[in-house]
């Protein structure tokens, strides 16, 4: 089931790339940037995280976080945060509900890999409603952000 503008965002708590929970409740009252990534250390996951890294002054005085969520372990995600110097928490949904529950996930992947997360980006608003909704079905396609950067402002 795809998510779209206007709907509640799904709520979660996952844990980070430092081992600690984070839930989008945590971000009521600020703009949330939520990106979905198939497998960290993967060229395209790379370039979608790194783009947004170069990018995140624009989103620092705009009231906004950036959250990147893969089924990678936390602990796979620390290593590719700390390799690409990202100043956002990476998030494991190693059980896949959240993927499954922003209509994100692929039955099955590259290598008969099954329950990868499609790559997305969603941006959900202060009151914690979606206002921009993308699921890529090609792995290798890149977010449009210059349309996230303009639904931020």
């Amino acid at each position: 089931m795809s998510l779209t503008q206007g709907q509640a965002a799904p709520q979660f708590t996952l844990t980070s790339s430092s081992l600690k929970p984070v839930s989008l409740a945590d971000f009521k009252g600020r703009k949330v940037i939520l990106h979905f990534f198939p497998l960290a250390f993967t060229g395209t996951c790379t370039t979608q995280l790194c783009t947004m890294r170069d990018n995140f002054g624009y989103y620092d005085g705009l009231n906004a976080v950036i959250l990147g969520i893969s089924v990678d372990s936390p602990f796979v995600l620390g290593k590719f945060k700390e390799a690409n110097n990202l100043q956002f928490d990476l998030l494991s949904d190693f059980n896949k509900d959240i993927s499954t529950a922003y209509g994100c996930i692929y039955d099955e992947f590259i290598f008969g890999m099954k329950g990868v997360s499609k790559r997305a980006a969603f941006v959900i608003d202060e009151d914690q409603n979606i206002i921009y909704a993308e699921v890529l079905e090609i792995a290798t396609d890149l977010p449009d952000f210059n349309a996230i950067a303009a639904i931020v402002k």
